[in-house]
């Protein structure tokens, strides 16, 4: 059966039941699929050289693993993901930022206030 997406580009995929994270594995390409019910909450952050914004792939302090994106140090916001049980935490960007951050509002992710 071919799952439906509510959101999806070439970085990432939201169905009504998970995000699929593309090109997450280094030095392999393969996607990650998360659960909703494994995450705990999704923060907003603006990018910097400590928030990933140079990270195209992979992580420089093993606590943020960052999926394969050549345009992450152009994107204006960073989603970092914290999941229940784990401690790395996965920092990804959108082609729309905008229609990713409404859909994690609605799902009760977000909690901050959006500068």
């Amino acid at each position: 059966m071919e799952e439906t997406f509510i959101y999806k580009d070439k970085l990432i995929e939201i169905s009504s039941d998970f995000v699929l994270f593309k090109n997450y594995y280094f030095p392999l390409i393969g996607s990650k699929r998360v659960h909703f019910n494994r995450i705990k909450s999704i923060s907003v952050e603006e990018p910097s050289l400590l928030k990933g914004q140079w990270r195209i792939w992979g992580t420089g302090n093993f606590t943020i693993w960052f999926p394969l994106d050549f345009a992450r140090p152009k994107r204006d916001k960073i989603f970092i993901v914290s999941m229940i049980g784990k401690r790395v935490r996965i920092g990804f960007t959108a082609e729309n930022f905008e229609k990713v951050l409404q859909i994690f509002k609605q799902r009760g992710f977000i909690h901050q206030a959006i500068a």
